[in-house]
């Protein structure tokens, strides 16, 4: 009897022992009401291989057609993406698509930089260029291809094209369908890719101090790797089925060893 209190002890501390935290911001205190400034929201800067539409207005409409030979692309529709990541542009009208220099081919106005710049700065420096030609001109830039990726332990892992181009790492996680019971809250992985450095940061979504993170509001490609803990790990180990026939030997040999006694 001894024997088998001994083994039902060690089997609660194996189970517990590795318990997990599994509540966002558990370290927020107990209260109604928490507010703070918003102060690590930033604009995405336009880099290599990002898809643009952008589009010319004025008080000239008849010219307005020069400048428009871009994308027209209906709002709410997604650019189809092909196997290998790239977008499928034959389907859809061609938008203008970022060298690997940061330069685009304009109408009329011809190669023009907009690599590292924001969607307004280079909002400022088209109209500024448009100014010879047309009556006050106003330009609309919009990301066609804005996505990031979630994977690992999450119930849905995919890459989503994001039409509202704003994100937080907490949205993304909910279009996965959420982290498992295996998902390392507290370790969570983002890679960023910008200006040609790739970072790639941890963050703890036990922590409220997350919400101030530069890493909070997910940008252009981004990717979100949520790690499994090391229960997932032992259970897709190679190594699962003998400790599961160890423990079913330890069990019956405690179970013959009362008996006798």
């Amino acid at each position: 009897m001894r024997i088998k209190l001994i083994f039902i002890l060690c089997l609660f501390c194996l189970t517990s022992c590795g318990r997990r935290n599994l509540a966002y911001f558990s370290d927020l205190q107990d209260k109604k009401i928490y507010s703070e400034k918003i102060s690590n929201k930033t604009e995405p800067k336009i880099q290599a291989d990002d898809l643009l539409s952008i589009t010319v207005n004025s008080l000239n409409p008849e010219a307005n057609t020069l400048f428009n030979r871009g994308v027209i692309t209906p709002i709410g529709r997604t650019i189809d993406f092909s196997v290998g990541g790239s977008p499928n542009i034959d389907k859809y009208n061609e938008g203008y698509l970022v060298d690997k220099n940061g330069y685009i081919e304009f109408p009329v106005l011809g190669k023009l930089k907009v690599g590292g710049l924001t969607k307004q700065e280079a909002s400022d420096m088209i109209e500024e260029e448009l100014n010879d030609y047309l009556k006050e001109p106003t330009t609309t830039i919009r990301y066609l291809n804005f996505r990031v990726s979630v994977i690992g332990e999450v119930n849905r892992p995919s890459t989503f094209t994001i039409p509202t181009e704003k994100i937080t790492i907490l949205e993304a996680l909910g279009m996965a369908g959420d982290m498992t019971a295996f998902g390392k809250r507290e370790n969570v992985l983002v890679i960023r890719e910008e200006g040609g450095i790739r970072t790639m940061a941890r963050v703890n979504l036990n922590n409220k101090d997350v919400l101030n993170s530069p890493y909070f509001y997910l940008q252009q490609s981004d990717v979100v790797y949520v790690e499994p803990d090391e229960k997932k790990e032992i259970q897709a180990s190679t190594n699962t089925r003998n400790i599961s026939l160890a423990l079913a030997a330890i069990s019956l040999a405690s179970l013959f060893i009362s008996r006798i006694l």
